[in-house]
């Protein structure tokens, strides 16, 4: 006999859990640099039709799918796939990305936001108070994640301690379930989070000019700096996949998370505007946040020139190095540091408790295993594969992890979701579904996106990537030397985790083949 399954206890707690998973480090450090390197206000034309027409669907799918695979006690892709298309007995294995991309993430994204928590605390104690300049920062950050020993830090002792902190709060809030645990975070983290981020908003952007002999370094000019538009770049592709990918990284969808997340909805709950006003509140934070705190601050501080280097230095170098170095400017600065790096801490650890569910709805729905256990496995397996990224961080490892993880894994289970969705369960029962129990109509033109413009979207992704980048890639092109071996070896314990998955999912299905042929 099944237990049942958890679930919302409201409707304003899935719309924050999702928003939470949403809104996360990219927002505040991913955007601002992707918009000020691919032509600034120009970007913004390629990442709105990205939205529009690859974000949107996308999202209405991955709440639709999730939602009907939950109604059979699925919660994960295998099953939910399954429910989808239940001549094929190889589709499940499909869905296993939508587990495996999850995890992939968890095992080091929680090890980045952990870095927010020890910077909150260090602004908090003035422990970079006194740090001159952008390669004193630089020396502090990378003392801290142990690149280098240095006179800041001489071992990794402080960067695990709080990675363990993160780490043991991420199991606690995921034991707790999704309405004992996520659903009361998401609750609480995330109106403070805009409220944090809105306070600091508004102190970047009435920043006088701190040099009179400069007045041309003012607020408008760094809002100029992002948004004046280079229409050129349109003409080149990788802008175009540039905002493509943001889209995917802000909206979470190509995860497996928000299937997780919509199964645990009732038959009749809404997933139109639900859906919509989840993805409103993670633009909001992206286009309106994000985008008014670094680059405008960094502006103001740093001049025109230097600017193009700080943007061009990505995100962790903004979010870690120039960040604290703008609130040694301003009055209460520790105050405002510390209100930053809570922002960056909430807005971490709202997205990698999304990221564990999979594995954790895997474990209970298809193995029927309770929470308490399939936290415990969870909990192990995830610690131990999260070593690598602290360890063998600048040896590429983060950077190896988040490619096959975070941007290579989303396309392709986006793309197999569409055209499972658009095609095998066929656009007129997904039109029928998408609006079952809906407050709001999706405009007709959408049928037409989701079935033809949506997947060809994604295939030409693919395409664009297999011939810029995809053998250089696979051939480790650019890899060091010295690097090669740990990104070598990386790919072995993906390739060995992919498998795995797999396996599991057939002795689970194996398993509901007995219990079936028993009924």
């Amino acid at each position: 006999m099944r237990k049942k399954r958890d679930a919302w206890k409201s409707r304003i707690g899935i719309i924050m859990a999702v928003a939470g998973s949403a809104v996360g480090l990219g927002n505040f450090l991913r955007f601002p640099v992707q918009a000020a390197q691919n032509g600034g206000g120009a970007f913004m034309i390629p990442y709105f039709i990205s939205l529009l027409l690859l974000g949107i669907p996308l999202m209405w799918i991955e709440w639709t799918v999730g939602r009907f695979g939950g109604g059979f006690g699925h919660g994960t892709a295998p099953g939910i796939f399954h429910t989808m298309w239940e001549k094929n007995r190889f589709i499940k294995y499909f869905g296993v990305i939508g587990i495996f991309g999850p995890l992939v993430i968890f095992i080091y994204y929680n090890y980045i936001a952990s870095w927010t928590l020890a910077y909150a605390f260090f602004s908090a104690t003035g422990k970079y108070g006194l740090v001159a300049g952008q390669e004193g920062m630089l020396t502090l950050l990378r003392g801290f994640q142990g690149v280098e020993k240095n006179s800041f830090f001489s071992s990794l002792q402080y960067a695990y301690l709080f990675f363990l902190i993160t780490f043991v709060i991420n199991i606690f809030i995921i034991y707790k379930g999704i309405s004992g645990g996520i659903e009361k975070l998401c609750k609480i983290a995330m109106p403070t989070l805009f409220i944090f981020g809105i306070i600091i908003a508004i102190r970047v952007l009435t920043l006088g000019t701190p040099d009179p002999t400069k007045p041309g370094w003012n607020i408008l000019n760094g809002l100029g700096f992002l948004w004046n538009p280079d229409f050129s770049a349109l003409k080149d592709a990788k802008v175009w996949l540039a905002a493509a990918g943001q889209i995917f990284f802000t909206l979470s969808v190509g995860i497996g998370v928000i299937l997780t997340y919509a199964s645990y909805l009732k038959k009749t709950d809404d997933v139109v505007l639900n859906g919509l006003t989840a993805a409103s509140a993670n633009e909001f934070a992206e286009i309106i946040l994000g985008s008014s705190i670094i680059i405008p601050a960094a502006y103001v501080f740093f001049g025109p020139h230097q600017i193009q280097n700080i943007a061009a230095g990505g995100a962790f170098n903004l979010g870690f190095v120039t960040m604290p170095l703008i609130f040694q400017k301003i009055a209460l600065s520790a105050f405002f540091g510390c209100l930053w790096f809570t922002l960056l801490f909430l807005a971490g650890i709202t997205s990698s408790v999304s990221l564990a569910q999979p594995s954790i709805a895997f474990l209970e729905d298809e193995f029927n295993i309770s929470k308490k256990k399939a936290v415990i496995i969870f909990g192990i397996v995830s610690f131990i594969l999260c070593q690598p990224a602290i360890f063998f961080l600048k040896h590429g490892v983060v950077n190896e992890l988040d490619f096959w993880g975070g941007t290579f894994c989303l396309v392709i289970f986006a793309t197999v979701e569409t055209i499972l969705f658009g095609w095998i369960f066929g656009i007129e029962k997904a039109w029928e579904e998408i609006h079952h129990g809906a407050d709001l109509k999706i405009p007709h033109i959408y049928k037409f996106i989701i079935k033809y413009i949506t997947p060809l979207f994604l295939f030409c992704i693919l395409g664009f990537w297999f011939y810029q980048h995809g053998i250089p890639t696979i051939l480790m092109k650019g890899v060091s030397q010295a690097d090669k071996p740990y990104v070598l070896g990386i790919r072995v314990l993906l390739v060995a985790m992919l498998i795995t998955l797999a396996i599991m999912v057939k002795i689970a299905w194996r398993k509901r083949a007995i219990i079936k042929t028993k009924e």
